[in-house]
């Protein structure tokens, strides 16, 4: 009896090694399976995540220019002289909500009197709005090109204006067009608009003027040429008074039309 006890605790042992080594079989397979997972192919969600996330660090180009020059000050003070004899502040007039992160803007404007020869208005303005890339918005290059194209069709649609010429202004920044046209007032207005982009910033230039007391019409081609050397000379002051970099993402003002092209002097 003894013996047969003896027996069937041996049989029972011998029978129990194969249950515990299947066991542990199996708690190994299952740790390498596990660890196979986790050093093998990222979970779909994980590499879209990635990619889109690379993809989205890869549009936000970073900006030429993260600031503007003072904008009464990016027309040589002789440019001024030259082109709006007696202004009436040599130093312009600058808008009071300028901004010099995103948007400003300053104007010129003089009565020349000649006795009986009569008078000569002249007005001139600057304008300039600067564009950050943003994430979903586009670069700031982009954002610029589609401002300048719209300022093209503010200026080519001013209210009451004739004889509208829109032509290529070539050597303006990186890209840059005028516009000429007529207004009539209490007198003839001779009308110049160029606009200009840099890379991420739009420039808006306007020259305008008129005879008064039977003075002669003003050259409408010299007002032109006098416009586009102006815009030449905004544009080396952004590249020179810009150049520090901004920090991407900051969202900046959509822009706003150029001042009045036809403002009729005050006397």
């Amino acid at each position: 009896m003894h013996r047969s006890a003896s027996r069937l605790t041996r049989v029972l042992a011998c029978a129990a090694v194969p249950v515990i080594l299947t066991v542990a079989g199996c708690s190994s397979d299952s740790g390498k399976s596990s660890s196979a997972s986790g050093s093998g192919k990222k979970s779909p969600s994980s590499s879209s995540s990635a990619q889109s996330g690379a993809k989205g660090s890869a549009t936000l180009e970073k900006v030429a220019f993260a600031k503007l020059p003072d904008p009464c000050k990016s027309v040589p003070a002789k440019t001024v002289e030259a082109l709006v004899h007696d202004a009436k502040d040599k130093n312009g007039t600058a808008a009071k909500s300028n901004d010099l992160a995103n948007r400003a803007s300053c104007s010129w404007n003089g009565l020349e009197t000649d006795g009986t020869k009569g008078s000569q208005y002249r007005w001139l303005s600057v304008s300039l709005v600067r564009y950050d890339s943003h994430a979903s918005l586009g670069s700031g290059n982009k954002r610029a090109e589609e401002q300048y194209n719209k300022q093209i069709e503010l200026a080519k649609t001013t209210k009451d204006a004739h004889d509208v010429k829109v032509e290529q202004a070539g050597g303006v920044g990186d890209q840059g067009t005028s516009v000429v046209y007529g207004i009539k007032k209490d007198v003839d207005f001779f009308n110049t608009t160029v606009i200009a982009r840099t890379q991420n910033v739009v420039i808006t230039l306007d020259f305008n003027g008129a005879a008064y007391e039977g003075a002669g019409a003003p050259d409408q081609a010299k007002l032109l040429q006098d416009a586009i050397n102006a815009t030449k000379e905004v544009v080396t002051s952004v590249a020179n008074g810009g150049t520090e970099q901004a920090p991407s993402g900051a969202e900046s003002p959509s822009g706003s039309a150029s001042p009045s092209a036809s403002a009729s002097p005050k006397q």
